[in-house]
């Protein structure tokens, strides 16, 4: 439904023959489908189950995820002044992780969401359906250098917020207010070193008991909504109340 509602990729939607139409999710599938122009075509659940052993009745066919071009998303940068909010992923290889993210990052209005074009999981349908379809919504870049790329985010006015488990100011502890970035490193080693060093500051998450750390989406995650609600309550404090005479 959410690759519908973008209006990007859908090619044609493959519906159980047997669903039948008095099915109230499958008329507001089919509704969002007719909007678009999309092809439906009632096929037998064997059909879907050569596609997918999870398809839940309905599978679409979709062109190849087109990424954002870096210009393109510099520029969304420039347009969000100091509310820009990009995250950046170090060569994140699990796509639960990446998936997880996407839909964090869409929840929390990021900008866009930066990943290195080689040695890192891009946005495959197992990223799509992880993420809820956020993926979907989001502008997700692909670069050949993640430094290079930190150091144009620093050039347009964001601060880089690296994040490591082993170093830095704990995240709640350090002014995240304007625009910014955060890195998030890949599961096994974190951040690589040059990528660190492209870094303003780092923060880490402080933990007690016997785990080392917690995985990169669900730390992602905890930076992203600690960002997006500070941000929030600054600006709930900075606008007038209205009282009613």
């Amino acid at each position: 439904m959410e690759s519908i509602r973008a209006g990007q990729r859908v090619r044609k939607l493959l519906v159980d023959s047997s669903w039948r139409e008095s099915d109230p999710e499958l008329r507001e599938l089919l509704a969002a489908a007719a909007s678009r122009h999309i092809v439906v075509e009632r096929v037998p659940r064997t059909r879907l189950d050569t596609v997918h052993r999870r398809h839940q009745g309905v599978v679409a066919e979709v062109e190849p995820f087109k990424y954002t071009p870096w210009k393109d998303l510099m520029e969304r940068v420039a347009t969000e002044g100091e509310h820009a909010l990009v995250l950046v992923l170090d060569e994140l290889q699990d796509p639960q992780n990446l998936g997880s993210l996407l839909r964090t990052a869409l929840a929390v209005g990021a900008t866009g969401v930066v990943i290195p074009e080689h040695r890192a999981v891009g946005v495959t349908p197992a990223v799509a359906r992880v993420s809820a379809g956020a993926s979907e919504h989001l502008a997700v870049t692909q670069v050949p250098n993640l430094a290079r790329a930190l150091d144009d985010l620093k050039h347009a006015g964001l601060w880089i917020v690296g994040m490591d488990v082993h170093g830095g100011e704990p995240y709640d502890s350090v002014n995240l207010s304007g625009a910014l970035g955060i890195v998030v490193g890949s599961e096994g080693s974190g951040l690589r070193r040059l990528v660190r060093e492209h870094c303003d500051f780092v923060v880490h998450l402080p933990m007690v008991g016997p785990t080392e750390s917690l995985n990169a989406a669900v730390a992602g995650s905890i930076v992203l909504y600690h960002v997006f609600r500070s941000r929030d309550q600054a600006q709930r404090a900075a606008s007038p109340v209205s009282t009613q005479p």
